[in-house]
């Protein structure tokens, strides 16, 4: 299996999906999975893309075999580094009559684009003495593959059966470009073979070059891959296909979000394929397992935010505390609330608080959000409005702060327990039910009205700044 995406930007959650299969199927045949960078399109390279592929991957775990960093057999692994290959294949198929110079300008070219037909064969029948003669003129020329210009082809996709194909309607395409780099279709039939590949999955937007790939393949007389084309993501709401005006499209947008690798591996898994028991919940362990290429479905599929955002909060939950604090820690220093590097006595702190919050988060970019009032030493009074309930007033409010205040200030064991038992029995010594005591309580201490369990909030930011807390308040309420 080989995953060749062209570095022109940041690798696609689609193209992630694609990896994601490769990885899986190569791992369950206990075959090799090659890492291809397809960069001869200069004109839309982006320097900056092959990092975050790479980058992208190995976030995801999809670890490759072979590749350009970790070398191979058959590398090198980016293309730009194999021109001089693939120049030599498309001139081998020249010199056997099965492709040919072109001189068109490129101004007859876009004539012709213009007219809405393709290449016209206006060089096709050049005799060979012509063209040796051209070329050392220094005219510029691309090579053509020569269709054959009758009959009909059929070509096999794993997942649609055959499809037949009429010859008349392709039109001699370009192999090898006049700046000396190849067209896709050169390039990516002369390394699938050469890096012996035995399955191509890939979008099924590349469909209708299938027919193109395969005739080339009979060109130089070698035996092509399986090809399983994957269905087309679409937007949430099923109209189109999935892009930019949609949210995010790069995996990094989904990494900076805070989502988990896990849960986006199992998200991209059940985009078009389902397992035999129908769980919606699958370790890549248990994926490569269970994973066959038979049960992807054809048809396309709505890319679902709200799928991806309940797989990422289970995935979550699932981690042990230091797991959880140690993913969530970048997230903490960028916002500025724990500093870089952060101190071990801090990052013990955070440990202790993330089962408070666990249950809570559905993305890592929300654990500053949930989590800052543990860290400050101090946080903003909240205003009066926060504070004093519906059916109470700010004298009323300030007096359950004032004693409750009292009360706390007695309390040795600062222990969740402890301070349940304290506040419940104010509440009864107040004849009033624990909820209006509690509320201003957990707003003086945390400026929010919605927090994980009271008792367990007071014990973990502790004594002295839950009562300079409730003074702070009581002060605003006056």
């Amino acid at each position: 299996m080989r995953f060749a995406p062209s570095p022109t930007g940041y690798l696609h959650i689609g193209g992630a999906r694609t990896a994601l299969y490769d990885w899986l199927l190569a791992k369950k045949e206990k075959g090799l999975f090659l890492l291809r960078i397809e960069d001869t399109d200069r004109s839309r390279y982006v320097p900056e893309a092959m990092e975050d592929i790479m980058e992208s991957l190995r976030w995801l775990g999809l670890h490759w075999d072979e590749g350009p960093d970790v070398g191979g057999p058959a590398g090198p692994y980016q293309q730009s580094e194999r021109v001089e290959l693939y120049r030599r294949h498309a001139e081998d198929l020249v010199a056997r009559g099965k492709a040919y110079y072109c001189f068109c300008p490129p101004e007859r070219l876009e004539e012709l684009r213009r007219s809405g037909y393709g290449y016209d064969g206006h060089c096709r029948e050049l005799p060979a003495e012509v063209c040796r003669e051209y070329l050392e003129e220094g005219k510029k020329a691309v090579i053509r593959f020569k269709i054959p210009q009758e009959g009909k082809i059929t070509v096999r996709d794993y997942l649609r059966g055959e499809m037949v194909f009429d010859l008349q309607t392709l039109d001699d395409f370009v192999l090898l470009k006049s700046d000396g780099f190849p067209t896709y279709h050169l390039a990516v039939v002369v390394d699938d073979h050469l890096m012996e590949i035995s399955h191509v999955m890939r979008g099924d937007e590349w469909l209708p070059s299938v027919p193109r790939h395969i005739l080339l393949y009979e060109a130089f007389g070698w035996e092509p891959p399986v090809f399983i084309h994957l269905p087309v993501l679409l937007a949430p709401d099923g109209k189109g296909k999935l892009s930019k005006r949609h949210g995010a499209t790069s995996l990094r947008e989904y990494r900076e979000k805070g989502y988990l690798p896990e849960a986006v591996n199992n998200f991209l898994l059940l985009l078009g394929w389902h397992p035999p028991d129908d769980r919606e919940v699958l370790t890549m362990e248990e994926a490569a397992a269970v994973f066959s290429p038979e049960r992807i479905n054809t048809s396309p599929v709505a890319f679902s935010l709200e799928k991806l955002d309940w797989l990422n909060g289970v995935y979550i939950r699932q981690l042990a505390p230091e797991d959880l604090a140690a993913r969530a820690l970048p997230f903490l220093q960028k916002d500025g609330v724990l500093p870089d590097p952060c101190p071990p006595e801090r990052f013990a702190y955070l440990v202790r608080i993330i089962p408070l919050v666990q249950e809570r988060l559905k993305l890592l970019s929300e654990i500053s959000q949930q989590t800052a009032y543990f860290f400050q030493e101090e946080i903003p009074v909240p205003p009066p409005e926060l504070l004093v309930g519906k059916k109470s007033s700010a004298g009323e409010t300030r007096e359950l702060l004032a004693a409750a205040l009292k009360a706390l200030e007695g309390v040795e064991d600062f222990s969740a327990a402890a301070l349940e038992e304290v506040l419940r029995g104010l509440a009864a010594e107040l004849g009033i039910k624990p909820g209006p005591l509690f509320m201003p309580i957990r707003v003086a201490i945390t400026g929010r009205t919605a927090t994980p369990g009271l008792f367990e909030t007071m014990e973990a930011i502790g004594k002295p700044r839950v009562l300079q807390r409730i003074r702070a308040a009581i002060e605003g309420l006056a």
